[in-house]
């Protein structure tokens, strides 16, 4: 949500269900990983309250077999935080692993708590049954977006603290780190385009997309920038390549009020250039395109945790739909959700779309109606608080 996340002190593993119980009637199983936090709330003058560490968890979700009644397979008690892009852990394109950086450790600060910057990143192994944490590995300091090639060969993480990004390599079961970017300042995600040749990252003080030439498992940055809306906290790439689109949230990870955008990259012009910005609303943050590549969404947070007396306080916040058409992206229409939604994910068809709703502890489901979305009204409790929600690499 802003500048952090957070570490493990003792990793136990409380399943509400096995993978082979996923296999029911209906559709073929698809998963989707929930990061929990338990350990920050805003007060009703919106200020940030801090609370003791233990109860965080990683939810494993299958919203494939009844994507309007999605089912939680496992609960891992690892630390997650909202500070931080709501993309910081990622699946495999063959859903045989997932990653989950974490950002932020959670240290006592006197009487109370408070965060400071982790290096850590947990592996999960997702065939397992019951799905189970099997590695930690060291990365940067205070990792936060990170995205994995769709060979599933390669994972780049955005380290905050550090002005860097990790590279590491995925072979089986085993993750490794093998290189370490510098980027000179601040980044809070990166992404890959599809071909796996170049990927992005957002230089989220600096208001700049980043270009990264990736060679095998060399990835270079090449000095390379491309100026965006301010604060870009989110990006993705359309399915095709030609497009990227990053979400400006406008005030450093807050809402404050003020329309904010999405600015239109066109990759296959040389060099790659802004070509378009469309205005959204206040304070975008999730975001992500459709495997379809026509339709993308942004989800609003509307000071939906700020102060009650703020004038842009709101009790519920929006997702806008965006409308893909070659390189032309038009806002399409805009649908209410709960409080503080974070993270959001496409189904693999790309018809249902999932929205982690922070103060409520669940998450609406969406429907997709030509460029348009629903809400269904239909929505999935959660054991926690989600700051991060990611599907199946595609």
């Amino acid at each position: 949500m802003t500048n952090m996340r957070v570490s493990v002190a003792a990793i136990s593993l409380a399943v509400l269900a096995g993978c082979a119980g996923m296999q029911q009637s209906g559709g073929k199983p698809e998963l989707m990983i929930v990061g929990n936090d338990d350990k920050v709330s805003w007060n009703e003058a919106g200020k940030t309250v801090f609370l003791p560490p233990g109860k965080d968890m990683v939810s494993v979700i299958d919203i494939g077999t009844d994507p309007l009644s999605p089912r939680i397979v496992a609960n891992l008690p690892l630390m997650n935080s909202i500070f931080g892009p709501p993309v910081n852990l990622a699946i495999t394109p063959d859903e045989g692993l997932a990653l989950v950086a974490n950002s932020m450790d959670w240290t006592r600060d006197g009487a109370g708590w408070k965060p400071v910057p982790d290096n850590k990143l947990y592996v999960i192994d997702l065939r397992a049954n019951p799905p189970k944490l099997i590695d930690t590995v060291t990365v940067g300091k205070q990792p936060s977006g990170m995205s994995i090639n769709r060979a599933g060969s390669l994972a780049l993480i955005a380290n905050r603290s550090d002005n860097s990004i990790s590279v590491l390599r995925i072979a089986g079961n085993k993750v490794t780190l093998i290189d370490t970017v510098a980027m000179g300042e601040q980044v809070a995600h990166v992404v890959f385009t599809p071909d796996g040749k170049r990927a992005l990252a957002g230089k989220f003080p600096g208001h700049k997309v980043a270009l990264l030439e990736v060679n095998g498992e060399k990835v270079t940055y090449a000095k390379h920038d491309i100026p965006v809306g301010l604060w870009p906290y989110n990006l993705d790439v359309t399915p095709d390549g030609k497009l990227a689109l990053t979400a400006d949230n406008g005030n450093s990870g807050s809402a404050d009020g003020h329309v904010d955008t999405v600015t239109v990259i066109d990759l296959e012009a040389v060099p790659a250039r802004v070509i378009d910005k469309v205005v959204v609303g206040d304070a975008p943050e999730g975001f992500a395109i459709s495997p379809t590549g026509k339709l993308a969404v942004a989800l609003l947070l509307k000071g939906t945790n700020a102060a009650k007396s703020a004038w842009f306080h709101h009790r519920n916040a929006t997702v806008v739909a965006l409308k893909i058409d070659g390189k032309k992206v038009t806002r399409t229409n805009e649908v209410d959700v709960r409080g503080l939604p974070e993270g959001v994910v496409f189904s693999n068809d790309g018809r249902y779309i999932y929205v982690g709703n922070f103060m409520d502890s669940d998450i609406s489901i969406l429907r997709v109606d030509g460029d348009q979305i629903v809400n269904t009204g239909k929505s999935l409790a959660l054991p926690g608080h989600p700051a991060s929600m990611r599907g199946r690499t595609r």
